[in-house]
């Protein structure tokens, strides 16, 4: 590994660590970056933790990560933007979630060993996925089943 591979490795966790882990809750052992608090600036916050948690996705694959390394990388920065778009609740699931460290993380074991990484990132983005399909049709049902209670309601 070379100078500039390393270096570029400890911005990336650097970035990481300031986004999802930087500051401690006082008396505490939990953890969280700025991430949470830019959620809190409705749209503009969002989209500048977007932004930030791209660049570590753009980094690792500088850096060599591919294939299901970074599809889950992708996956884990989506759910993350998604889930932390919903105002306030978003920011304690940013707080929770820490879709930056979970990429170093990926980013880590994948530089150990490749081929083992990329197995286990298909199984975990099939599990993903299919998981956010049952969500999706539960919350669908559960919102029909709503319209049509309300509708019941007033008629």
């Amino acid at each position: 590994m070379t100078a500039s591979t390393q270096a570029d490795e400890a911005q990336t966790e650097r970035l990481a660590r300031l986004l999802d882990s930087q500051f401690r809750v006082p008396g505490t052992s939990l953890r969280f970056g700025v991430e949470p608090l830019l959620g809190l600036v409705p749209g503009l916050g969002d989209a500048a933790g977007l932004a930030l948690s791209s660049a570590v996705i753009v980094q690792a694959v500088r850096l060599g990560a591919r294939g299901a390394t970074v599809a889950r990388m992708v996956l884990n920065v989506a759910i993350d933007a998604v889930f932390g778009s919903i105002p306030l609740l978003g920011s304690v699931f940013d707080f929770a979630f820490k879709a930056n460290n979970r990429n170093v993380a990926l980013l880590q074991r994948h530089e150990r060993d490749p081929a083992a990484t990329a197995d286990e990132s298909r199984r975990a983005v099939r599990r993903t996925l299919v998981g956010v399909a049952v969500g999706l049709v539960l919350t669908l049902v559960a919102v029909a089943a709503l319209v049509v209670w309300l509708l019941t309601l007033l008629f």
